[in-house]
């Protein structure tokens, strides 16, 4: 198991608190470097509400550190007012059964 640095920790801390709807993904919304990455930003974006993301590719400590926090190995990982969601599977199956988009409304203000 690898040592938490904790400044990345704390940046990641920092991250989560300062974003109600927050995204670790692989690249960017616009130009996501996975299918899983873009399913979940597929997801996100039919609910038409602001999210933030963090590409992991440009950041690999905090691509290091998350899994280690969050005890949570793979990406994309969504994370709604501090809580973790899960990744693009768990995203997809709350959308289909209609708990998601209550979810993203009630901490993403509308535009």
């Amino acid at each position: 198991m690898s040592e938490i640095n904790p400044q990345v920790k704390e940046l990641i801390e920092n991250q989560i608190k300062d974003h109600s709807v927050l995204l670790y993904m692989k690249g960017t919304p616009q130009f996501p470097q996975c299918g899983f990455s873009a399913r979940a930003v597929e997801v996100l974006t039919q609910i038409g509400r602001p999210f933030a993301f963090v590409n992991i590719l440009e950041n690999p400590d905090i691509r290091s550190t998350l899994p280690l926090i969050a005890n949570w190995p793979t990406f994309p990982q969504l994370w709604v007012n501090g809580e973790l969601i899960g990744g693009s599977d768990i995203i997809l199956q709350m959308y289909q059964s209609g708990e998601f988009k209550p979810l993203i409304e009630e901490h993403s203000p509308e535009v």
